[in-house]
């Protein structure tokens, strides 16, 4: 069945690492935009699967990070309409409904959504098998904060934040990044991510471990980028200065910069008829992660 669906517990039946016993506030908020949903005050994680239709996966995956300021979670249009489409390409895709980082919830809040990154592509690889995955060829997408856990995954895997008993590799195969924040220096980041991440006031080494621009190295995995240079949210220069030290690295990547468009469109730029949906497709493909 295509884009047949399957929440699970990201921890399963087990304790959520790094939380406080707290209740349950998560709140579904309506936006009036019947396109446009999200979700805040998440601190139970889960990971939902959007499999192919039967005969049509290519092995290659994808967990998804909807963007939302580490405040909340723009759950359709970054999120669930996005791994449909996935999946239409034979990509299993999962959304990674990931914890917002709270001192109420969380012990340590800046390190509870690479928690769940991280186990996003543990369970994944455990679960090849069962979900038709090539254990090697699990990428991590991320839009505007969701940008900045994926691209944080990508940059952060030599250190395991969960248990990993069994050594599975918690680095993304390659990262495809949306208007993404990057860096928490001042000057060009997303202050609401920085300060819901770390607080208003972190030091400095802290805001230096978080701006991912400063943390590739040779083995970031390829990355492709989109991004429009009117985005005032955002700004452009996180996507450039990370395409910067990628290629520094000598990382392979590819990145789109749209002149118009702004910030938070997800998968349709209403300012210009060229889907990035698309140039994502040639890029896939061309890495051979379309083929079966």
């Amino acid at each position: 069945m295509a884009n047949a669906q399957q929440e699970l517990p990201l921890y399963g039946a087990g304790p959520i690492p790094n939380s406080r016993a707290t209740a349950d506030e998560e709140k579904d908020e309506p936006s009036g935009n019947p396109v446009r949903h999200s979700l805040s005050k998440v601190s139970r994680p889960t990971l939902t699967a959007y499999l192919p239709a039967a005969g049509t996966a290519n092995g290659t995956a994808v967990i998804v990070c909807p963007g939302g300021g580490y405040d909340h979670l723009a759950i359709t249009h970054e999120g669930t309409d996005v791994a449909r489409a996935l999946s239409e390409m034979g990509i299993a895709a999962f959304v990674l409904k990931y914890r917002m980082p709270s001192d109420e919830t969380m012990i340590d809040k800046t390190i509870g959504p690479l928690q769940d990154a991280q186990r996003a592509l543990q369970l994944v690889r455990q679960r090849a098998a069962d979900w038709g995955v090539n254990p090697d060829r699990v990428g991590i997408m991320g839009f505007s904060a969701g940008g900045h856990l994926a691209s944080t995954a990508g940059t952060h895997f030599g250190k395991a934040y969960i248990d990993n008993p069994a050594g599975i590799s918690l680095r993304p195969d390659f990262m495809v990044l949306l208007y993404p924040v990057i860096s928490f220096s001042y000057g060009y980041t997303h202050h609401g991510s920085r300060n819901n991440l770390v607080g208003p006031h972190p030091d400095t080494a802290l805001v230096q471990e978080y701006s991912n621009e400063l943390q590739v190295t040779a083995t970031t995995p390829p990355t492709f980028l989109v991004h429009c240079g009117d985005d005032k949210v955002v700004p452009v220069a996180n996507s450039l200065r990370f395409y910067e030290a990628l290629q520094r690295n000598g990382v392979q990547a590819e990145m789109h910069i749209y002149p118009k468009g702004g910030h938070g469109f997800g998968m349709h730029n209403p300012t210009t008829k060229d889907e990035w949906m698309d140039r994502l497709r040639n890029w896939l493909d061309a890495n051979g992660l379309l083929k079966r």
